[in-house]
């Protein structure tokens, strides 16, 4: 079973017109208490995400450099200095906007904000249409998946059929997540796939490759991936 951004999204989604003045966002998030939103123009096509620190570069700049150290004015970026002058949504916003499909798997989603350092992403549709945001929260809520179900999709998805072409048994324990795999199997190559494709299995933490192989004169018991 792999999760997919659908299966834990949220479909209730604060957003903004591309007009929105900051007094209205700024009030938007502190009612809605969310520290981002998307901004959509009048099709309600995503097009830039505003932010806290979007909204708290205005408030901070606002008043000119001379109130900013000569260091640290020095460093703002030119596209920063804009977005002090900024006083709508469209002036503020971050964009283009990253955004992910309903049918993206929750591990893209989780790369995509760990690669670009974001706390949620826009769900949108083939047309570009909001349709629902997902949180860091949301992607790690896979994990909450009990450990028999976890073990139940380990053997019946991946260890019976492996085990059975490699002629060999292997137990399944796990543990808050953890995924302990013994016994033998006819080939090195055999075992490291099947230990691939279950660190994969959805709410998996890590794998524990106890697994053995004609010819190993010994195996380094524990090993976690």
């Amino acid at each position: 079973m792999n999760a997919i951004v659908k299966d834990v999204m949220t479909a209730q989604v604060v957003a903004v017109r591309h007009g929105a003045s900051f007094k209205e966002m700024a009030a938007r998030l502190r009612q809605s208490r969310v520290s981002a939103f998307p901004v959509i123009d009048d099709e309600g096509k995503v097009i830039g995400v505003v932010s806290e620190a979007d909204l708290l570069t205005k408030e901070v700049l606002a008043g000119g450099h001379d109130r900013m150290p000569g260091m640290i004015t020095g460093m703002l970026e030119r596209q920063e200095q804009k977005k002090a002058g900024g006083l709508t949504a469209g002036d503020l916003m971050t964009h283009p906007a990253v955004t992910v499909r309903p049918e993206d798997s929750v591990e893209h989603a989780a790369r995509l904000m760990y690669t670009l350092q974001v706390k949620r992403l826009p769900v949108v549709n083939a047309g570009g249409r909001l349709v629902g945001i997902i949180s860091r929260a949301d992607v790690l809520a896979v994990y909450d998946r009990p450990d028999a179900e976890i073990r139940r999709e380990v053997i019946d998805d991946v260890t019976s059929r492996e085990s059975r072409e490699g002629r060999r048994e292997l137990a399944v324990t796990v543990q808050a997540g953890v995924v302990t795999l013994e016994g033998s199997l006819e080939t090195a190559a055999l075992g490291y796939d099947i230990v691939h494709k279950v660190r994969h299995i959805q709410g998996v933490v890590a794998v524990r490759d106890r697994l053995g192989y004609p010819g190993m004169h010994s195996v380094v018991a524990g090993s976690v991936f």
